[in-house]
């Protein structure tokens, strides 16, 4: 059972597939950003293994650096928490950096798994900003965060990042819903456009996405008016007021029209973050 149970990550065959090829051309780098809503976990492990493997494909699951990896108990795979605070302080983060800089006990990394990169603020960040940059080649890290634009700029354009499948349950319209909760948020709105043009959305899915927010936006609009609607309109209209859910509708429907025509993706996705984050 153990030689078969980490074939892949969990739900993300294509993931699985892309690390593997990286690391079969010695291309997995040293930082990586994991982000969406799949089993972050288990693909922080996977990264892992990949990186200690000493097989032929790797991760190849078997070897022991794979198995003690799978295991939780490789002494050069370290999840970085702080159960003591709230964030993760500097100290710990200090320590990590120092601890980064000391060669490996047996494989042939140090991996560094950060779980949740909401719990590390901005002088946090900056903290690993120098080891993530230009520390010891034996150091990698890996970076896991629901949405990477809680990392950032300067931490981001020093890794790689790859997104996670959403899981089969979340519902079509969960990027709709982010993007609502985006508007006048000016870097959460970039970082949001950023993630769907790496992601290759078509002109069509991207119609289909501002529609759907549009529409959440029109019923938070009537709830603003009539203070009667769903949950979720009422929340929206508490959140946004009139004034904006009123403006927001007026963009997405342009946009909504631009995309019947012959408009890249890219130049759509520009004037979305442009006109809906001056929404104020």
């Amino acid at each position: 059972m153990a030689e078969q149970a980490y074939q892949e990550i969990p739900g993300e065959p294509r993931l699985s597939r892309r690390i593997r090829e990286a690391a079969g051309r010695d291309a997995l780098g040293h930082a990586v950003v994991l982000s969406g809503r799949g089993d972050l976990d288990a693909a922080a492990r996977f990264l892992a293994a990949a990186w200690q493997c000493r097989g032929a494909d790797k991760p190849c699951g078997v070897c022991p650096d794979c198995r003690k990896v799978f295991r939780n108990i490789h002494p050069d795979v370290v999840t970085v928490t702080d159960p003591d605070h709230k964030t993760i302080s500097v100290e710990v983060l200090r320590r990590t950096a120092a601890d980064a800089c000391v060669l490996p006990n047996e494989g042939q990394r140090k991996v560094y798994i950060f779980p949740d990169c909401s719990l590390l603020d901005g002088k946090a960040q900056n903290v690993l900003l120098k080891v993530v940059e230009d520390g010891p080649r034996h150091a990698a890290f890996v970076f896991c965060a629901e949405n990477s634009a809680v990392l950032l700029p300067t931490i981001r354009s020093r890794t790689a990042e790859w997104k996670l499948s959403p899981p089969p349950e979340e519902k079509a319209g969960e990027r709709a819903r982010q993007l609502c909760e985006a508007l006048g948020k000016a870097p959460e709105l970039t970082a949001y456009c950023a993630e769907l043009e790496g992601s290759r959305i078509s002109r069509d899915e991207l119609k289909e996405l501002l529609s759907e927010a549009r529409d959440l936006l029109t019923a938070a609009l009537a709830a603003a008016c009539t203070g009667q609607g769903d949950a979720e309109a009422v929340r929206l209209a508490g959140q946004l007021g009139k004034y904006k859910l009123s403006a927001a509708v007026d963009k997405l429907g342009g946009l909504i029209r631009q995309c019947a025509y012959n408009i890249g993706v890219g130049h759509l996705l520009g004037a979305l973050a442009a006109e809906i984050s001056c929404i104020s």
